[in-house]
């Protein structure tokens, strides 16, 4: 998908001020510094559309961008971020919980996960709601410029096992700096959009 117009929409703090109408949309999910602003202006071709915040891991919002009238590609609070409490923690995960429980308009999220690393407890945590929310989702492994192809491998093959991930789920390797994967993860994704157009949850 070539995306022609994208722009931001709002910083959603409660899901009265989730935007109204019927786009769908996309979410992206993953611990705090993985990468998902840079991935989110990678895949609109614009270097500050998304931005991470000087206050790392320290927000609740839920971010909005508008692709085109089409879609809507959503940010949502990063997650594992050390240097909070244990409630404070507890209400980010209500906030992400319950966007994915009731947001009809969710119909794709991008689970996004370090590639240099084991996933956390969080992680398994993120991936477990996802499995039980019955939403379609992506793993994708950013940051694929900062290992070697060998290393690669062994740390999808590490992700794939750790997560219990089936065999025949893609695990898609991206690197926003350097630009590689983006396509694919493009081809991905318009394979469920073509999906929902042709058979709407």
């Amino acid at each position: 998908m070539k995306v022609k117009n994208a722009k931001f929409v709002i910083s959603a703090v409660s899901p009265k001020q989730y935007p109204e109408g019927n786009l769908l949309e996309i979410a992206f999910a993953g611990r705090s510094n993985v990468g998902k602003s840079s991935l989110i202006n990678a895949l609109v071709d614009r270097k500050n559309l998304a931005y991470s915040g000087s206050r790392q891991g320290m927000t609740r919002q839920i971010n909005y961008y508008n692709l085109d009238n089409e879609l809507h590609f959503v940010d949502l609070p990063g997650y594992g971020y050390a240097a909070v409490s244990k409630s404070e923690k507890n209400l980010w995960g209500k906030v992400i919980e319950d966007y994915l429980n009731i947001r009809p308009q969710l119909y794709l999220v991008l689970l996004l996960l370090d590639i240099r690393h084991k996933p956390s407890k969080d992680d398994e945590n993120m991936y477990r709601w996802i499995l039980a929310s019955g939403i379609d989702y992506l793993v994708v492994a950013t940051k694929a410029d900062k290992i070697s192809r060998q290393q690669m491998k062994n740390n999808v093959l590490l992700i794939r096992n750790t997560l219990q991930i089936p065999s025949e789920k893609d695990i898609i390797c991206v690197s926003a700096q350097k630009r590689t994967g983006i396509e694919n993860l493009w081809a991905a994704i318009d394979e469920y959009i073509v999906e929902e157009d042709v058979n709407p949850k």
